[in-house]
């Protein structure tokens, strides 16, 4: 029978007054101390009390977000990512629930090896992305660990509860969320750093892979993945052990501290979709230029167990006369960046789509952004313009991701 081991229940009233949250009532991270101890700038971020970027005068990790940008390219950055929230489903029915409720290809996945999927609704929106990895380990035998976005995770629990009620299967949901570190370290040097700490060669692990290592005595599930286009790792840190892990990375020569600012323009420069501003419940996948995630084996309408909205999205797929607009890449010649929400018009003036997330790369040192177009405006090298602030500055669309991608391959 479907169950839930632990649920960290907060209600969608109590998400709301996060807005008007003082620093005393916002969650904290088991690392939220060294972040202040570090000069973070501390702002709310999905409800937590988050660095948005360290500013200790004088100190190594004070860098500003295009520094910190940069560093990343060419070094490693740590990130605590501890407010996202992980899932681990056991029992002989859980493969079949969260393809379920995913589009995750979850039987087909090799053992340790990770995918990025969404989570849709009835229409074939997108509740939220996630991480999927098929897990295995000596307390919980064959299992899924899945990873969700804070700010999505109290709609996500409501949603899994509420499709748990109806699968009935043997299933069980446990939620880990506060109780252990998750750390991003990211960039060329990610690899380095977790070598010699873990003192195990990973030259034979690919990106999308997973293994337990033992870090500083404890033993965490490592993932080489992440959220910048950079080749690194996510690390799950057990409670008790997630400080002493956290100054281990963070005292390695390569490492600096990083932060929210840097991650956005990061993620942006990788092409990589926020969600709540790239993505959302009313944008298919499809649309979102995400039919990858979409697995092979997921595209049969009358397979026993299709995901929830199938129909519309597997339509989609097989019609693509279905899809009105589509996610794509702009970058401007000239003007302010333009920011979510700027109007994308053709050269005459006909609105044709809006920008959904945008930024100066610090990188590139030029203009992007990232916005949904109208078909066929859409196509690479169309030239276009944006309104930013009533005046219009001429873009073109690009392909993404805007930095080429260093996933690791062995």
């Amino acid at each position: 029978m479907a169950s839930l081991a632990r649920v960290v229940s907060r209600g969608s009233t109590a998400g709301r007054a996060r807005a008007f949250a003082s620093a005393a009532e916002l969650k904290k991270t088991l690392v939220h101390a060294e972040h202040v101890a570090d000069g973070g700038k501390m702002v709310d971020f999905a409800g937590y009390s988050m660095p948005v970027q360290y500013t200790k005068a004088g100190a190594p990790h004070t860098l500003s977000i295009i520094e910190s940008t940069k560093w990343t390219r060419e070094n490693a950055s740590l990130f605590d990512v501890s407010h996202m929230c992980s899932i681990r489903w056991t029992g002989k029915d859980a493969f079949d629930f969260v393809e379920r409720v995913t589009t995750a290809d979850v039987k087909g996945l090799d053992a340790m090896r990770g995918t990025l999927s969404v989570i849709p609704n009835e229409k074939g929106g997108i509740i939220d992305d996630t991480m999927v990895t098929k897990c295995v380990s000596k307390e919980h035998g064959e299992h899924v660990y899945q990873v969700v976005n804070a700010g999505c995770a109290d709609k996500d629990l409501k949603h899994f509860e509420e499709q748990l009620g109806k699968f009935g299967g043997d299933v069980k949901m446990e939620v880990c969320w506060d109780n252990r570190g998750l750390y991003a370290i990211q960039g060329p040097k990610a690899v380095d750093v977790v070598q010699r700490l873990a003192k195990q060669d990973l030259s034979k692990v690919a990106f999308g892979e997973s293994l337990f290592l033992t870090i500083e005595g404890a033993e965490c599930l490592v993932s080489r993945c992440g959220y910048t286009g950079e080749d690194g790792f996510e690390i799950f840190v057990p409670e008790d052990a997630a400080v002493k892990v956290w100054n281990a990375l963070k005292s390695e020569n390569e490492v600096r501290l990083a932060a929210l600012g840097a991650r956005d323009a990061l993620r942006l420069e990788a092409g990589l979709c926020l969600y709540g501003h790239d993505i959302d419940e009313d944008t298919t996948p499809i649309e979102a230029g995400l039919t990858w995630v979409v697995g092979k084996s997921r595209r049969d309408i009358s397979a026993k167990n299709p995901f929830i909205g199938a129909e519309h999205i597997l339509a989609q797929i097989t019609d693509k006369t279905l899809v009105k607009k589509m996610r794509a890449g702009l970058m401007a010649t000239s003007g302010p960046p333009a920011r979510e929400g700027a109007e994308i018009q053709t050269p005459e003036g006909e609105s044709v789509g809006i920008v959904t997330s945008g930024t100066m790369s610090p990188i590139l040192r030029k203009n992007i952004a990232i916005g949904y177009i109208n078909k066929p405006y859409n196509k690479r090298d169309t030239n276009l313009q944006v309104v930013v602030r009533k005046k219009s500055f001429p873009a073109t669309v690009v392909r993404m991701p805007f930095v080429p991608t260093q996933y690791y391959k062995p």
